[in-house]
């Protein structure tokens, strides 16, 4: 690295009375020790402070840790004396069930089932939508599939996969075809029942 990029990226310029660095070869054998030595102490007060580690004040008032089938709500306290944010676990939810269970003999408040049940609203859709993704994804997946069998597959891998792909994709497409068949059953008798 050229010398002079070295010396504008240390964090405080050098004091007037620093001696110059002339060659590369004196940067490598002195290292930062040369400049840290003709540094005044309060700039290098400056560089031994550690960073303050930043925390937002808005936190929200519940948290949801994510498990299987919903969440183990907590109400969050951060206004306490001790100013320490304490995490009370209120209730467990099962997206499932619809079930909302108060954990330790609480009643939940009427701010507490709305914030749970918005939660429980927007968690399912938000897990519709990566349902719906992950099978756009198995789309294109088919036709890489595809792809490959054509234009790279050997004779010994098509042998290992061509069986299970069959049986796959037969599967599926009668799947599809009953569905598709149940709805236009349903959408026949609706003129009907009017």
């Amino acid at each position: 690295m050229p010398l002079r990029t070295l010396r504008w990226e240390y964090p405080i310029p050098a004091p007037s009375n620093c001696p110059p660095l002339n060659t590369h070869r004196t940067l490598l054998a002195s290292g930062y020790r040369h400049m840290h030595k003709h540094m005044p102490r309060s700039a290098t007060a400056v560089t031994d402070q550690k960073r303050p580690i930043l925390m937002t004040t808005s936190l929200p008032d519940y948290y949801f840790r994510i498990r299987e089938n919903g969440a183990l709500v907590f109400r969050l306290d951060h206004e306490n004396r001790m100013r320490r944010l304490e995490m009370d676990p209120i209730a467990v939810v099962n997206l499932k069930r619809g079930d909302i269970k108060p954990q330790g003999g609480r009643t939940l408040s009427t701010s507490d089932l709305a914030a749970i049940r918005t939660w429980m609203e927007e968690r399912s859709a938000l897990l519709a939508a990566r349902d719906l993704d992950d099978i756009l994804r198995t789309v294109d997946h088919l036709n890489l599939t595809a792809q490959w069998v054509q234009s790279r597959a050997t004779d010994a891998q098509l042998d290992a996969v061509s069986d299970a792909l069959f049986l796959a994709m037969h599967d599926l497409r009668n799947v599809l075809v009953r569905k598709k068949a149940e709805r236009l059953d349903t959408s026949s008798e609706r003129p009907n029942q009017k």
